[in-house]
């Protein structure tokens, strides 16, 4: 059975992701070139109408050139601003 998606999760990702990629200097076709991903699935990940599976987080994170671990603390952040900024 699949789990409904966390909207505040997806919104925070979608937003750390954008905020990254922007510092890079990158455009959504620059990242899905950088991490081997198609750019349409950058859009919707930054649209937060989905979210990646591992092995798409990882691939973003070396595109990023960015530890998975650094990534997920700073989402982390953005989850939790997220949520006291809309408790459901």
């Amino acid at each position: 059975m699949r789990s409904a998606q966390d909207p505040a999760l997806l919104k925070a990702f979608a937003s750390e992701l954008k905020a990254r990629r922007s510092a890079l200097g990158f455009n959504q076709e620059d990242l899905g070139f950088a991490s081997g991903l198609n750019r349409t699935f950058i859009a919707k990940l930054e649209t937060a109408t989905t979210s990646p599976s591992l092995t798409s987080l990882v691939a973003l994170c070396k595109g990023l050139a960015v530890e998975p671990s650094e990534l997920m603390q700073s989402l982390m952040k953005r989850y939790k601003k997220e949520i006291r900024a809309n408790p459901m």
